[in-house]
């Protein structure tokens, strides 16, 4: 894996408690080589290598801007190769994750990808959200839902609600254009939501900002 660049690592720094630091770069490495060696043969990232620190770590970790993670439960609803769930898991060991994905091969990936670096913090879930927030030990059982490559909000809220707790939210990273647009269904819908200041990722690789919504009864 390539060395975290030092503008990234000045970024993600700001959450990371200084004694853990090393250990979540190197963990985040391990990270990246296991996801770009596995990526030859399955398809799980169109981000290149050399974006890998910003537009996968970076990106994913900035939630923590908004919510104090550490001792929280959380899920990840539609987590892909485990962004943000494996880089929060390995930012904050004190944090329970559960990553939840409708294809097995992608639930297996963030299995394996755990166990490889000793996350021993997350548990990966092949399901369909809507089926498994109904069920016992995940329907109200969570802090804080993200969704970060997921489909539109309608889905999301769909998918994710019946997981929080009464004052569980849900945290949904989208760009501003996609806020833009998602902002319109909401109020729409009456739904309480608030819609983050964008920021700006390192290196120059574009905006992120946050839908940060309420559980909605």
């Amino acid at each position: 894996m390539i060395p975290c660049p030092d503008e990234t690592a000045e970024f993600m720094k700001q959450w990371i408690p200084e004694a853990h630091f090393t250990r979540f770069l190197e963990l985040c490495s391990k990270i990246g080589d296991f996801l770009y060696e596995t990526n030859k043969t399955m398809n799980l990232t169109r981000i290149p290598e050399a974006s890998f620190w910003t537009l996968h770590a970076a990106d994913s970790l900035a939630s923590a801007s908004f919510f104090s993670f550490p001792g929280k439960k959380i899920l990840d609803i539609g987590c892909g190769a485990g962004f943000p769930s494996l880089i929060l898991a390995a930012a904050f060991p004190e944090l329970s994750v559960t990553a939840v994905d409708s294809t097995r091969k992608k639930v297996d990936y963030v299995a394996k990808a755990a166990a490889e670096l000793g996350l021993t913090n997350i548990r990966a879930v092949h399901a369909r959200g809507n089926e498994l927030a109904r069920k016992q030990g995940y329907a109200g059982s969570y802090d804080i839902v993200t969704a970060r490559a997921v489909s539109d909000v309608v889905h999301i809220l769909r998918e994710a609600n019946g997981f929080l707790k009464g004052k569980g939210q849900l945290c949904i990273y989208r760009t501003q254009e996609q806020a833009d647009e998602e902002k319109k269904l909401l109020m729409g819908a009456g739904i309480r939501f608030r819609m983050t200041q964008p920021f700006e990722l390192p290196q120059l690789m574009g905006q992120r900002l946050f839908l940060i919504v309420d559980h909605v009864k």
